[in-house]
């Protein structure tokens, strides 16, 4: 028994532990392949900025709201869905955007984008929504300071000044990103095992694909009459920053039903959104292969 207890309580610090590394390495990844001129070239249209952002900070956060309105959860569930409500500027998103043949350019710069406003956000959001939660508004600021935005400042400026350090050390980013990542999924599944299996066919299942569809549509509504911008504007929003979301509920919360409930809807939103942007892409494909072909058929008889 005791020796089942510290293999549990090994794993869960490996878990934490992979969690900083994934968050420190997607930072620094994301920094190493970005630019300021990029991220300011592809921000430039105010109204969708603008727009991004009620979507992210003012829409999302009220739909997590009305859900634990609508969802009876438990307060674990409650904190995880909301924790990830108020967290916008998934690392996954440009590989969203590639799967829904997205706007590129626009997909990183609003990745940063949602990033930087996350951590200026949550730390006054969070206190003020979960009123009943003893959280420490100070303490979730530094970690996200510590683990995202410096570590994000550090690589914008090797790029800036030894690009090729910087492209040297992407792939070793990128690697570390994938691994600790794969890590904290295993040993917090194994940890969190009878939890996870305690949400499979409960409301909170439910709540999550409406999370995720509801958050999908918003963005997509949001983003403007051109198609690669709406659909990297919907797979931004509904893919929240599980990389934020993990190192507040690491670092500040013990329940382990926030972590299970990040856990959930980040990776089924994850899955979700694959699909979604997958046949979204995949359209709009075909529609720009049929108006190739029909643009070459008025050439033609011309």
């Amino acid at each position: 028994m005791v020796e089942t207890a510290s293999f549990t309580v090994f794993l869960e610090t490996i878990g934490v532990l992979a969690v900083v590394i994934f968050v420190l390495s997607s930072m620094l990844g994301m920094g190493f392949s970005l630019t300021l001129r990029e991220i300011a070239e592809s921000l430039k249209n105010l109204r969708l900025v603008v727009l991004a952002l009620v979507a992210n900070f003012v829409l999302v956060p009220l739909l997590a709201l009305v859900l634990l309105l609508i969802f009876p959860l438990s307060e674990g569930l409650s904190i995880g869905l909301f924790v990830l409500g108020a967290a916008a500027g998934a690392p996954f998103l440009p590989k969203l955007a590639q799967v829904a043949k997205g706007n590129m350019a626009f997909a990183m710069g609003l990745m940063v984008l949602l990033m930087v406003v996350t951590i200026a956000y949550m730390p006054i959001v969070l206190p003020l929504l979960l009123p009943g939660i003893a959280i420490d508004p100070w303490a979730i600021a530094r970690s996200l300071v510590l683990l995202m935005l410096i570590p994000l400042a550090i690589a914008l400026l090797v790029r800036a000044r030894y690009e090729r350090v910087a492209t040297g050390l992407l792939p070793l980013m990128n690697q570390a990103a994938n691994l600790s990542l794969l890590t904290l999924i295993v040993a917090f599944f194994v940890v969190y095992f009878d939890d996870i299996g305690g949400v499979v066919g409960t409301t909170a299942v439910l709540a999550t694909i409406i999370f995720v569809l509801v958050s999908f549509a918003i963005g997509y509504l949001l983003g403007g009459p051109d198609g690669g911008t709406k659909r990297v504007l919907g797979v931004g929003t509904a893919q929240r920053n599980i990389s934020a979301a993990l190192a507040i509920a690491a670092l500040n919360f013990t329940d382990p039903d926030v972590m299970v409930m990040i856990l959930v809807v980040g990776l089924a939103g994850l899955v979700l959104l694959m699909l979604l942007g997958g046949e979204r892409g995949r359209r709009a494909e075909a529609a720009s292969g049929t108006a190739r072909q029909e643009r070459s058929a008025k050439r033609s008889q011309g």
